[in-house]
């Protein structure tokens, strides 16, 4: 044991390792304030340069990006807006042809009414002419039947176109009102 103290001893006489020596703290303080001023001057001021450009960017893209974001709100309502317009303007045309339709239904419709009035109408004259035309036959024809048929039963001649109207005319008449007593 007591060559470890002797060893100890020793070595506090020399120098410690762990202790520094005045001389290394000054060439370390020396050292130190020099690095720090040239970091101060040089490095921090790039540091600092740094930070704010990225903080302006940062700044700078929040600010774009609200400002995209209310551009885009107002693209937005604008595309709304001009929706709503378009379905309006779609529903009034929708309804314009609608009522065009039911016009032009209403006014095919009345002409063909009208049309098949007009038929109707030019039908019946052909028929009512028709009808008096097959009547004057029948009354010349039946007139002719009848004054043949009355020369031979009065035994003369009925070819005087007067009395032959009046002979016709009469037994017309007797036929008419003997059909009428019938009925």
């Amino acid at each position: 044991m007591n060559k470890s103290f002797s060893i100890l001893a020793a070595a506090e006489s020399t120098h410690s390792p762990v202790v520094p020596q005045p001389a290394e703290i000054i060439v370390g303080l020396v050292a130190f304030t020099i690095l720090f001023l040239l970091l101060r001057a040089k490095a921090v001021p790039k540091f600092e340069a740094a930070y704010k450009s990225r903080t302006d960017a940062i700044q700078g893209g929040m600010e774009r990006a609200e400002k995209a974001q209310l551009e885009a709100e107002n693209a937005l309502r604008s595309y709304t807006a001009q929706l709503a317009e378009a379905r309006g303007e779609a529903q009034k045309l929708r309804e314009e042809a609608r009522v065009e339709g039911a016009e032009i239904i209403e006014q095919m419709r009345t002409t063909a009414q009208e049309e098949a009035s007009r038929i109707t109408t030019a039908a019946r004259a052909a028929i009512e002419a028709e009808r008096q035309q097959a009547l004057n036959s029948l009354v010349s024809e039946v007139g002719s039947i009848a004054t043949a048929l009355a020369s031979k039963i009065v035994g003369e001649s009925l070819d005087d176109q007067v009395r032959q109207s009046r002979v016709v005319e009469r037994f017309l008449s007797d036929l008419e009102s003997n059909s009428e007593a019938k009925k």
